[in-house]
């Protein structure tokens, strides 16, 4: 289980989140790739046999009721499709990763996501990193 749920500085988390998607990457096989300073939209790119996908990771610790919500803006401004291919989105609490299509959020400042339920809105994409490969 993660210990992310202690780092109280969001910029501290986020990054701590962002060297765990490496690891969890790294292990399934990708290459990742950082790119260099601040002002890319993207956080990483993975590379599988020379298809470079670019992910914006993302945690949250954030619980509604069952589920939690996850923020997937940046200071209030929505990603574009052109901008980045895929969200990586991790809820702490249940070491949960979900591999989003950019496409797949409709646009939206927040997802909110279901570990326990297998068929909520984004279950689809619960632990999918197979997606990152196409």
């Amino acid at each position: 289980m993660p210990h992310g749920k202690h780092i109280q500085h969001p910029k501290l988390r986020g990054e701590w989140a962002e060297l765990r998607f490496m690891q969890c990457a790294t292990e399934r096989g990708f290459r990742c790739n950082k790119p260099w300073g601040e002002t890319a939209p993207y956080d990483v790119a993975t590379d599988h046999h020379g298809l470079f996908r670019r992910v914006q990771v993302k945690c949250t610790l954030y619980q509604r009721h069952h589920s939690y919500v996850c923020t997937i803006c940046s200071s209030h401004v929505i990603y574009r499709p052109d901008q980045l291919d895929f969200f990586a989105a991790l809820v702490i609490p249940t070491d949960t990763w979900y591999i989003l299509p950019i496409r797949a959020t409709n646009h939206q400042p927040t997802v909110v996501l279901s570990p326990h339920l297998k068929k909520s809105k984004y279950g689809p994409y619960e632990e999918a990193w197979h997606l990152l490969t196409r």
